[in-house]
């Protein structure tokens, strides 16, 4: 019987046994439209050697007034938050990262759990090299353990530097959700914005127009309509953002800076000598003396269109660049990501989402998964090593709406690898994971031995079978307490679990004294 074909990385995903795509969510996960671009090229910073000294410099006069006026010019200071939203239901447990039963991802699934998740009796991770005792199937080069032959893995490995690689960790989180449906509460960008992370010109963005910024739903306790991600879905739209007026046209940046100071100036000296005979008369004043300062500001620091474009970023597109100028030219979910990890790196926006359309992959064959999953690692590894270019920290989630399983037939073809046909959904083997990448050295996980923080690497576990157990962690059959937990750990690496409960006043993790076991890594800032 002749195999089904591998798709094209953009090729839609329709099933006889799906119903037809009526909604924008299901028009992205069968991958018949991408989620938007965001593009959002806002960075000064790469003019710095270290960013966190990197800010517009105005007349000292007026440089006291940024504060004054409110102006956030590096972001909060919180830890730069990248999700990926992978609509559709992609496999993430197994072939790509490990995920194992209660003593952490190397306490292997039975040869038959294994097969569910697509890897053949040859292929499983517990298979070890009769001459040195190890698996040549697992891969701990990302601290976090893969398969070696993960999508994902190799991925990221392209885009990455060893130096960058030694200095990340993760955790995966054994996890059920609805397959195929955007109404799963999967997405933490309010719960990250709740933390704290914020932006000098924008809390949020998000690739797609949703209260999300993503494909699925918002978890809904810590929704806040007044920080709706951003989105915007194309590069002519860059400079677009920051509007510095018609003077540009008529004088050099430094001129312009000048001349909006001296305007500033005048008014102040103005306004000082006002009386206008209103009881609010300070708030006027301040409401129109910081108007000038911001307009300065924003003149002094995206003048210059060329800093606002992330093609004209060398760390991103160019001969040293993450990425060719052919490579990012010819495919769009690179000018997407980059977009995003442009504006979150920078600190002008606190996090951002990332939508990748089209992994609803159950095809009846594995090449068009592999596929899927190798593009989608490149991205990953992609803010991972402008992360590391730009000496900032990052966290990267990455989640999906659902998952798939394997009945076990081989596909033997060049992309198929020799793994396991994608055969139809099931949300029993889904997992998500988090990446972080700590400028200062790799991040430490909690526990005081390696079988402790062997489980603190993998939260919650999976039965033998290769099915989530419901009852081994709160977000294991739950998605608005897996929100929870990557809120938790995103605090955490700031020290800050200690204030989990303020922060999320309806966390139904339990009480303080089991967070540590939902807690993977030690404070990196």
């Amino acid at each position: 019987m002749s195999k089904p074909r591998t798709k094209g990385v953009n090729e839609p995903l329709l099933f006889a046994d799906h119903r037809r795509p009526i909604s924008r969510r299901d028009f992205i996960a069968t991958g018949l439209v991408k989620g938007g671009q965001a593009v959002a090229g806002l960075s000064l910073f790469s003019l710095f050697a270290d960013v966190n000294q990197a800010q517009a410099a105005l007349s000292p006069d007026l440089e006291a007034l940024r504060n004054t006026c409110g102006i956030n010019v590096q972001g909060a200071g919180k830890i730069p938050f990248i999700s990926f939203d992978l609509a559709g239901g992609a496999n993430i447990a197994g072939s790509n990262v490990l995920v194992g039963g209660a003593g952490g991802q190397q306490d292997f699934l039975s040869t038959a759990g294994y097969n569910k998740l697509g890897l053949p009796g040859d292929m499983v991770p517990s298979v070890m090299d009769p001459n040195t005792g190890a698996s040549d199937l697992v891969n701990t080069d990302l601290g976090l353990a893969f398969h070696s032959d993960s999508g994902f893995l190799r991925g990221i490995l392209e885009k990455v530097s060893a130096d960058t690689a030694a200095k990340i960790n993760g955790a995966v989180i054994p996890c059920r959700s609805d397959n195929d449906t955007g109404n799963n509460p999967h997405n933490p960008m309010y719960a990250i914005a709740a933390a704290g992370a914020d932006g000098s010109l924008m809390p949020l963005i998000g690739s797609r127009n949703t209260d999300s910024g993503g494909n699925s739903m918002p978890a809904a306790n810590f929704i806040d309509l007044s920080k709706r991600p951003t989105k915007i879905d194309r590069p002519t739209d860059v400079t677009g953002l920051v509007d510095v007026g018609d003077l540009f046209g008529l004088l050099s940046q430094s001129d312009a800076v000048t001349v909006m100071e001296s305007i500033q100036r005048i008014s102040a000296q103005k306004m000082a000598s006002v009386n206008t005979q209103v009881t609010r008369e300070d708030v006027i004043k301040d409401l129109v003396n910081c108007g000038y300062v911001k307009s300065a500001d924003l003149a002094d620091r995206f003048g210059d269109p060329s800093t606002l474009n992330p093609v004209l970023d060398p760390d991103i597109v160019g001969p040293a660049g993450i990425f060719s100028i052919n490579e990012f030219d010819g495919e769009s979910e690179f000018q997407k990501t980059a977009s995003i990890m442009k504006l979150v790196v920078n600190g002008y926006s606190g996090a951002g989402t990332v939508t990748m359309g089209g992994f609803d992959y159950h095809t009846g064959e594995r090449g068009t998964g592999e596929l899927r999953d190798l593009r989608a690692g490149r991205c990953m590894g992609a803010c991972l090593e402008y992360a590391a270019r730009r000496n900032m920290p990052l966290m990267l989630y990455v989640f999906s709406d659902g998952s798939v399983a394997s009945n076990g037939r081989i596909d033997d073809s060049e992309n198929g690898r020799g793994k396991g046909e994608w055969t139809g959904d099931n949300s029993s083997t889904g997992a998500a994971f988090f990446l972080v990448f700590n400028p200062n050295g790799k991040p430490q996980l909690m526990g005081g031995s390696e079988e402790e923080m062997a489980r603190h690497q993998q939260i919650g576990f999976m039965r033998d079978d290769a099915s989530v157990d419901t009852a081994s962690a709160p977000s294991a059959n739950n998605v608005n307490l897996l929100v929870d937990t990557v809120l938790l750990n995103y605090m955490a690496l700031h020290g800050e679990q200690g204030m989990f409960n303020q922060v999320a006043p309806r966390q139904g993790l339990g009480p303080n004294a089991m967070l540590d076991a939902l807690t993977a890594f030690q404070p990196i800032v």
